[in-house]
């Protein structure tokens, strides 16, 4: 693991990819993200040495290197997931390599249903904790103990100065801001009544299929973490209606302004 996150460091360091300050991760139908950057790069993924290619058409695989102010950003326009057949390790190849590239800070955004019934489509979600159902973990194996410690703390999984900083500048731009907590599933599948009833006993407001493993590894390697979820369904077992991916993505794009504009003002007030 170590070898190939050095070959895929070293070739994006002399492709330009070098000294970026923040990471971003784009989720689900989440893209204008990049019309705020000023774009110096792009590489599409299966170019980077080691680099998982993303299999779905909505996660277009592109790393993009782009400034907002005085920061540079790298941003991932494309995930990867559990369910897509790669390992835990893979999907969290690409932090591993930002934090290496030099990487201060880590965003994450996604599409999320909404188990709290408060939240409704479209919402904004600070993630302020999460649960983790998905069944392996990035950490599992050798430690890389050049990177982090064998048994990483996860008392604070995201950091509370980003959290206040963003719930300022929100407040700011009249833009509502909700809390939550986040549970990760492998999914592809959506869940049954029974298991949104469950997921919400447990403590859950929002399910979805992502961040969780990116989360583990940022912190494994000290790296402060903010994680936005875009509420795409609501999961009302007394009422539950079919959901499909393309209403997942339209309903994350009609929220994906608000949130990149957030995203933005928080990196430029860096």
């Amino acid at each position: 693991m170590t070898h190939k996150l050095e070959e895929a460091t070293a070739f994006l360091k002399q492709n330009g990819f070098a000294n970026p300050d923040v990471g971003l991760v784009l989720g689900t139908g989440l893209g204008k993200f990049i019309d705020h950057l000023k774009i110096e790069k792009s590489i599409p993924y299966q170019r980077i040495p080691h680099f998982p290619v993303a299999t779905m058409e909505f996660h277009a695989g592109h790393l993009i290197l782009g400034t907002i102010g005085q920061q540079k950003v790298l941003a991932m326009k494309g995930r990867f997931h559990f369910y897509e057949g790669y390992s835990m390790q893979e999907i969290t190849f690409p932090i591993r390599v930002m934090k290496m590239l030099g990487i201060k800070k880590l965003l994450l955004s996604n599409a999320a249903g909404g188990i709290n019934l408060d939240f409704k489509k479209g919402d904004l979600v600070l993630i302020e904790d999460h649960i983790n159902l998905q069944p392996a973990n990035p950490l599992t194996g050798t430690n890389l103990d050049n990177l982090g410690p064998r048994f990483p703390d996860m008392s604070e999984p995201y950091s509370l100065q980003l959290i206040n900083q963003l719930k300022s500048i929100a407040q700011k731009e009249h833009i509502t801001l909700k809390e939550g907590v986040y549970v990760s599933v492998s999914g592809p599948n959506l869940e049954t009544r029974a298991e949104y009833r469950y997921l919400k006993i447990i403590g859950a407001d929002m399910v979805g299929m992502s961040t969780v493993p990116e989360v583990i590894v940022a912190r494994h390697m000290n790296l402060p973490v903010l994680a936005v979820s875009v509420i795409t369904d609501e999961c009302d077992p007394k009422n539950l209606q079919p959901v499909n991916i393309e209403e997942i993505i339209e309903v994350a794009g009609t929220a994906d302004e608000k949130l990149s504009q957030l995203f933005a003002q928080l990196i430029s007030e860096a």
